[in-house]
């Protein structure tokens, strides 16, 4: 049970639920799903990138880097946004985001983050960790 970068503990599906402490679901985007899909109301098709549990509380989040506008980045930002979106989900939803969306401009990614900072938790993977133990 060792703890990563993020300080707590990679579980397995099957000793996940039989802890309440800080922990981290260990599994594939689809396990991860399958697993949020149980026990926390996901409805979405997409395979999740973090499941996690800190304070008590369950977090679930997409991570995506986006290093240009437009394409198959598009896609993936919509992947992101369907997350946030999501009201099934009985969690916290996080958009870990990273990439040319911070950049100054009129593209969509960019005109999202400055409409929606305050309505959902839409952060860089390097406030992750501060992130998750504060919630």
């Amino acid at each position: 049970m060792a703890s990563g970068s993020l300080g707590a503990p990679l579980l397995s599906e099957r000793e996940f639920p039989g802890t309440t402490n800080n922990a981290i679901l260990k599994g594939s985007d689809a396990q991860l799903r399958t697993f949020a899909r149980r026990h926390l109301g996901y409805s979405g098709t997409k395979g999740l990138d973090i499941v996690a549990r800190f304070n008590r509380k369950f977090v679930v989040a997409e991570a995506k880097f986006l290093t240009e506008f437009g394409g198959h980045q598009n896609a993936q930002f919509e992947d992101a946004k369907a997350l946030l979106n999501d009201s099934s989900i009985q969690a916290i939803k996080a958009a870990i985001l990273d990439g040319v969306l911070y950049i100054p401009s009129n593209e969509k990614m960019h005109r999202f983050l400055v409409e929606n900072k305050e309505q959902h938790n839409i952060m860089s993977a390097l406030v992750l960790r501060e992130f998750l133990y504060q919630v």
